[in-house]
């Protein structure tokens, strides 16, 4: 027994009934040992059991939980697995010309210094003013063709996202490229979406109140379709364990033809 009182954690299994004999009271003590088990388990779980190298700070050590999430975040340098992934991708793959203007939506402070240090021209963009250029990404009011590159790491899933693929693609040079994360089940053929839920609802169906929708594989449809050329660029082993990634997480470059 851990603790004393109303509500006390045990970790000691009750005696209980069969399954399907069981009483009220011997249902509510199961349930109350196996919430005890899993707090018991998340809290050393939350603690971090195993080092991870953060590939944008250089920081080894535990990893910090978010909310029911372990191991997720850097307490170095705040960065989520998305982010780690993004610039593993930019170590590995990212071919960007010396001068190429990037356009980074929702941007990560990180990035800038990378991207610059390599001769980008680098600006960051949002729908509110605190960033360098203010955009809607659905309505950009930007020339056609005046980006090489443009970010926007889980920023469609906030949007009308047919809108913004056209304009990403339009706003794109030949050969420009559009760097996108969203999330996703890679196990759904289709993306959910119900435009009429409520903020629980919302909340409930796509783990924030404030997304549209949660994409299905289908989003490899809905980025050619807006003119994109498309790769991708996956979270896979040794890199989940030794970075703290999310496993099977993408990211999506889309190549404006």
């Amino acid at each position: 027994m851990v603790g004393d009182g109303a509500g006390a954690m045990s970790l000691v299994a009750p005696v209980v009934s069969a399954p399907g004999q069981r009483s009220p009271d011997e249902i509510a003590a199961l349930h109350r040992h196996r919430v005890d088990k899993a707090i018991a388990w998340f809290r050393e779980a939350a603690e971090g059991r195993t080092p991870r190298l953060c590939p944008i700070c250089g920081y080894r050590g535990v990893f910090s939980p978010v909310r029911f999430k372990v191991e997720t975040w850097c307490p170095s340098c705040d960065s989520r697995p998305r982010h780690r992934l993004l610039k593993l991708w930019m170590e590995r793959e990212m071919r960007l010309a010396p001068g190429a203007e990037v356009i980074h939506f929702a941007a990560e402070p990180w990035v800038r210094g990378w991207l610059e240090a390599r001769g980008a021209r680098y600006r960051t963009a949002d729908i509110n003013d605190r960033f360098e250029l203010r955009l809607d990404i659905t309505a950009m009011d930007l020339p056609d063709a005046s980006a090489d590159m443009v970010i926007a790491n889980h920023v469609l899933e906030h949007v009308d996202d047919a809108a913004a693929l056209a304009e990403i693609a339009r706003v794109l040079r030949p050969g420009g490229q559009a760097v996108l994360t969203v999330p996703m089940i890679e196990g759904w053929e289709a993306t959910y979406e119900a435009p009429d839920l409520d903020e629980p609802q919302r909340r409930l169906r796509y783990g924030d109140p404030d997304h549209r929708r949660f994409y299905g594989r289908d989003i490899r449809e809905r980025i050619r379709r807006a003119g994109l050329a498309l790769a991708e660029f996956a979270a896979v082993e040794p890199d989940v364990s030794a970075h703290a990634l999310q496993r099977g997480e993408r990211i999506f470059i889309g190549t404006r033809l």
